[in-house]
């Protein structure tokens, strides 16, 4: 199975805290969880462009053109069979919650990163979410 393209963005506040999503029951995937802002790269788009896009159609947040940093690109398979190739991109951001317009899904907010192993996450957010909190990238965007 060809793994479909998605690309993941992971923004990090002035706390360290990330920027999560807490899908609605409408989801085509992992309804009613929480997960990374992003999602499908469409045909004939590159990866990075689909992140910023995705990012600004989902949370109104328009960030100039290098701003992400890639972190990881990794295929992942959901426990139905679901196969995608991620590429999870993230960046610091001087930006609240006050400033997200939710574009998708229940409610997009910066989460403390203590609390996010016990959210109802997605099963891609499971997998690299702590892995991610345990990252140097994550680290030096803390000082950022």
């Amino acid at each position: 199975m060809e793994a479909v393209p998605i690309a993941v963005v992971l923004l990090v506040d002035r706390r360290g805290w990330l920027l999560l999503q807490e899908r609605d029951e409408g989801a085509p995937r992992a309804p009613n969880q929480w997960g990374m802002v992003g999602g499908h790269v469409e045909d004939g788009e590159d990866f990075e462009p689909a992140a910023y896009r995705e990012l600004a159609e989902e949370t109104g947040l328009v960030l100039p053109p290098g701003t992400l940093r890639l972190w990881r690109d990794a295929e992942f398979t959901y426990p139905d069979g679901h196969h995608g190739r991620y590429h999870v991109y993230a960046a610091p951001v001087d930006v609240t919650d006050a400033d997200i317009v939710v574009g998708e899904g229940r409610q997009i907010v910066f989460v403390d990163p203590v609390v996010v192993p016990a959210l109802d996450l997605a099963s891609s957010s499971r997998h690299f979410l702590p892995d991610f909190l345990e990252s140097d990238l994550y680290r030096s965007l803390l000082t950022a």
